[in-house]
């Protein structure tokens, strides 16, 4: 039952809808199927699918709501869900920021579902673990990893003829190899919507090269150096810039593009010109869901262009505070690249850092959008054009809108979590200490 049709899912919603006397109702029905497969120290550990239907009822009476969640759909049990919301919601104070639902809704159609990947098998989840574990064990390298494939539908309906549904499918995998002597470790991610694009030989042999590689990391001091950041390190921080770029939190002086003394900085170059940011749930490299939670419908959305800040996100009820149109928030991040490789990157740079990924990151200042973190699973000093030796792993501070205006060049993307980031390379990136940790 994990994935129902358009028609299903309508019947079951329209029943709950039906079963209401609350001012307005909202209902959600979303199901999935989940497969995975779990290794660590070169030997599976766990395996297993569970599949899963939920649906969710919010009712409003006025300004008052209240929520229940229910995973059985006789009509006995949908109508206790509706009344368990509605008595609630009777005894809910008022949300002073309550929106009406919205009405009928047209939404296009973004392909984010392949049978390919719900077709997915244990077999070959156990294939993925030996194309990790095999080439790990003979070349004295620890493998660790995880491989999780899904599929699965979403739909809302309420009660004033909001209808929307689709369906999705995801395979996401990830593995660490960490080198027998404990000098060296290496990381890969890759994720995609249909498996046919997925090469687990390929993805786990750069992991074990970043490990061997990273053996015996020596020491640098740590200061400002240019860094060439591959797409997964780079996702982190641009992660953090673009899903920050709500207009309330700006109109109330709480982030980043709030200026001093009041108003924003929307239409005002922000950073370099090269760097364009958008999002579009039609990409068919990284095509997301064409609606937001809420109902809204998501279009492409430029959110950086020519470095200027072009949109912030709206929601409905801010949008409806400040007389604008709502702006549903990304659903991916799609950076413009350039042509160049990660090898030509490197080539070009007479001195600096190339970064594997980052992990460990927290905020230091929400309005400067400065960060700390640590490198990781893979960094290595690069001179005249060629990668010399691995370091040590290094403490970062660094804000997104400092890195994005010392840009020396762009090279190509990557999908990575569902976003498309190219490799940067960028000047003067900050590093302030030292650490032990492979």
């Amino acid at each position: 039952m994990a994935i129902l049709s358009k028609e299903q899912a309508r019947q079951i919603l329209e029943k709950v809808i039906s079963f209401s006397t609350a001012d307005s109702l909202e209902a959600s029905l979303s199901g999935s199927g989940r497969g995975n497969i779990r290794y660590a120290r070169n030997t599976v550990s766990t395996s297993g699918f569970n599949d899963d239907v939920s649906l969710g009822v919010t009712a409003n009476f006025g300004k008052k709501s209240a929520s229940s969640t229910i995973n059985e759909f006789d009509d006995e049990s949908l109508k206790k869900v509706v009344k368990r919301a509605e008595e609630l919601a009777m005894l809910a104070p008022e949300n002073p920021e309550f929106m009406e639902p919205l009405g009928p809704q047209k939404y296009k159609e973004s392909k984010t579902y392949f049978k390919s990947t719900a077709d997915i098998t244990p077999e070959y989840r156990a294939e993925v673990a030996k194309n990790s574990i095999g080439p790990a064990k003979a070349k004295d390298v620890t493998a660790a990893g995880y491989l999780e494939d899904s599929s699965g539908f979403s739909s809302i309906m309420n009660s004033k003829g909001l209808f929307a549904y689709s369906q999705d499918s995801e395979l996401e995998f990830t593995v660490t190899m960490r080198t027998n002597d404990g000098t060296g470790s290496g990381w890969v991610s890759r994720d995609y919507n249909d498996v046919n694009q997925f090469n687990a030989v390929d993805a786990s042999a750069i992991a074990l090269e970043k490990a061997l590689m990273s053996r015996e990391a020596k020491a640098i001091e740590p200061g400002k150096y240019t860094v060439i950041l591959e797409p997964a390190a780079g996702a982190q921080l641009l992660g953090n810039m673009l899903y920050n770029m709500g207009a309330r939190q700006a109109d109330e002086g709480r982030s980043f593009l709030s200026k001093q003394g009041g108003g924003t900085k929307l239409g005002e170059k922000l950073v370099d010109e090269r760097v364009n940011i958008y999002s579009d749930p039609f990409n068919d490299k990284v095509p997301a869901n064409s609606w937001s939670g809420d109902g809204l419908a998501r279009e492409r959305t430029s959110w950086i262009e020519n470095g200027v800040v072009k949109n912030m996100s709206y929601d409905r009820y801010w949008a409806q505070k400040q007389g604008v149109e709502p702006v549903p928030g990304p659903a991916n991040g799609i950076m413009v690249g350039g042509d160049a490789t990660t090898e030509e990157l490197i080539k070009s740079t007479k001195r600096g850092i190339l970064v594997t990924r980052l992990w460990y990151i927290r905020a230091v200042d929400p309005q400067t959008l400065l960060y700390t973190g640590l490198t990781r699973d893979g960094t290595f000093y690069i001179e005249n054009g060629k990668i010399k030796h691995p370091i040590k792993n290094m403490r970062f501070n660094e804000s997104p809108i400092i890195m994005l205006n010392n840009l020396e060049e762009l090279g190509q993307q990557q999908r990575i979590n569902g976003n498309l980031i190219p490799v940067m390379k960028i000047r003067d990136f900050t590093f302030t200490s030292l650490s032990d940790a492979v």
